[in-house]
C-alpha cells in the first residue's frame, strides 16, 4: 500500500475554491478532480505521502449527517494534523498566502507546530513531529 490508509474526507460549499486555496496556501497538490458544472463529485489532494478527499456539499444522505464549521460557530469536531519536513517554510508560505493563523508556530516538547483555519472554517494543524518515526515493524 502506498501512503496512509486513513484519508480524511471534507465537504465544502465552494469545493473548487477550497481546492485552489488548499493547494496555493497549504502546499497540497491536485491528484484528481471530478467536477461538472461547478460541483466537485470527488477530488483527491496529496501532501507528501498523505491524502485528503474533497467534495461539494450537496445536501445528500451523507451531508445530512454532518455540519459545516460555519453552521456551528466555526467549531470543529476533528482536524487533520500534517507532518511537514520544513515547518518554518511551510508556516511562512501559509502566512504569506493569508491563512488565518489561529495558533501560531510554537515549539512544544514533542516538536513544533501551528494551526490555521481555511476559508470555510476547517482547522488544519501542521508540525515537524512525525509520529511514524516512533513505530517499529514487528
Amino acid at each position: 500500500m502506498q501512503g496512509s490508509n486513513i484519508i480524511p474526507a471534507l465537504r465544502y460549499r465552494d469545493a473548487l475554491a477550497a481546492i485552489s486555496w488548499l493547494c496555493e496556501s497549504l502546499g497540497f497538490k491536485e491528484h484528481v478532480v471530478f467536477e461538472a458544472e461547478g460541483v466537485v463529485h470527488h477530488a483527491e489532494l496529496t501532501h507528501g505521502s498523505g491524502m485528503i478527499m474533497i467534495g461539494s456539499y450537496r445536501e445528500g444522505p451523507f451531508d445530512k449527517l454532518t455540519k459545516m464549521p460555519s453552521d456551528v460557530d466555526n467549531y470543529n469536531t476533528q482536524s487533520p494534523y500534517i507532518y511537514v519536513e520544513d515547518l518554518e517554510k511551510h508556516y511562512q508560505n501559509a502566512v504569506k498566502a493569508g491563512a488565518e493563523i489561529v495558533l501560531p508556530l510554537k515549539e512544544e516538547p514533542h516538536g513544533s507546530g501551528y494551526t490555521c483555519r481555511d476559508p470555510e472554517g476547517y482547522l488544519w494543524s501542521f508540525g515537524d513531529f512525525n509520529p511514524w518515526e516512533n513505530i517499529t515493524n514487528s
